[in-house]
């Protein structure tokens, strides 16, 4: 039999998707992949009913069905303050997972050197592999995780083409301030390169930080691929639709290179979600209430519970530090959890180019009730185990 492609030599599966088939094998609570528990808003499955019977069933238009694209740029246009053309500046994807490997490929060529924050979501340093590009990684500090400008600009100096941006970042929680954001924009520029952003999470963002979009910056919209979905705004993971908002010259490169990945988005799907883009502020006031009410309970439980963690600035992911269980790392630890514990959590070296054995990763996209049957586990564990 002839070799396989070099390129799956070296790559395991998703750290957090195997977590999700302990879970399930140990009917564990599933606090590693972070799909909510709640269903999506009531006029999006009212509106998916009619289309059952309705339609469209039938392709759509490779980068999104006109309608979604209008939507999708009107709701982006008015958050990000940038005149946006349906037909020239959006392409609709397969979820964020799709945008985020097609913006890849139109960007990077085998050789080529990507800079990545770390930690980082599995996909940013998987991503560039899977098309020959070696990332090179600004590390940032907990528990804010901040970084340096030296460490940045050895990044830059490396010689990089592209820039991969999560902001709310994933697992950090991590929210770029204004003055990071002009620093890294200021680099980008001296050192010409692209910019891939990630802002799945752009709505779930904590007191007193503030989520800014990178491309609504002083030249940042002509270098930059803007990646977002309805995934974690809609609670609707499943349903798998994104977007890349590109200027126009970026946006006609990575249509061709999406063609040929999915021929489209499920045309149903979007036509059901079209009613959540025109969504008011009401909505998204409602789902920040939604997210800092769970942040809250979590946050306190791990405090009464007396394990250190982050208290993320957005999106709703938390590390715990597990070093005072004694394993020898942390798929040790996660491994042991889920099946003596009834809880799956990520191990966090999943997330990290450093090191690090020392953090779990854990989602409170959840029900209260959940949530606290979670720490009651969490806390049985702990006390078998110190």
């Amino acid at each position: 039999m002839p070799l396989l492609a070099a390129r799956t030599k070296g790559f395991s599966d998703s750290g957090i998707r195997r977590m999700t088939r302990l879970a399930k094998e140990f009917d564990a609570i599933n606090l590693a992949q972070g799909f909510p528990d709640v269903d999506p808003p009531r006029p999006l499955l009212d509106r998916l009913t009619q289309v059952a019977y309705e339609g469209p069933h039938q392709y759509a238009i490779t980068w999104g069905a006109p309608n979604f694209r209008q939507a999708v740029a009107t709701k982006q246009a008015r958050l990000m303050g940038l005149p946006l053309d349906p037909d020239l500046h959006i392409t609709i994807t397969s979820g964020s997972t799709e945008a985020m490997m097609a913006t890849v490929m139109t960007v990077l060529d085998a050789g080529d050197k990507v800079i990545t924050f770390s930690p980082f979501y599995e996909a940013h340093r998987s991503d560039p592999r899977l098309v020959g590009a070696t990332p090179v990684f600004v590390p940032m500090s907990p528990p804010d995780f901040t970084f340096t400008e030296a460490d940045l600009a050895a990044a830059f100096e490396q010689g990089a083409k592209a820039l991969i941006l999560c902001n709310p970042g994933n697992p950090s929680g991590k929210v770029f301030s204004r003055e990071e954001l002009e620093l890294i924009a200021s680099y980008c520029e001296r050192y010409d390169v692209f910019v891939i952003t990630d802002e799945v999470y752009e709505h779930i963002v904590f007191e007193p930080n503030e989520h800014i979009y990178f491309a609504s910056l002083p030249g940042m919209f002509e270098r930059t691929f803007s990646i977002s979905s309805l995934s974690k705004t809609y609670s609707m993971t499943g349903w798998r639709l994104g977007w890349i908002v590109a200027p126009e010259p970026l946006s006609d490169a990575v249509k061709m290179i999406h063609d040929f990945f999915t021929a489209g988005a499920a045309a149903p799907m979007m036509e059901a979600a079209v009613a959540g883009l025109g969504f008011g502020d009401d909505y998204y006031r409602e789902l920040h209430g939604f997210y800092s009410s769970r942040r809250k309970l979590l946050l306190a439980g791990l405090d009464a519970i007396g394990i250190e963690h982050t208290s993320p600035q957005g999106a709703y992911y938390v590390l715990l530090d597990i070093s005072r269980y004694g394993f020898d790392d942390d798929r040790e630890f996660c491994d042991a959890l889920v099946a003596e514990g009834g809880l799956a959590l990520v191990p966090g070296s999943a997330f990290f180019a450093e090191d690090v054995h020392h953090l779990a990763r854990l989602h409170f996209a959840k029900d209260h009730q959940t949530l606290n049957e979670a720490l009651n586990r969490l806390e049985a564990f702990d006390r078998r185990h110190r």
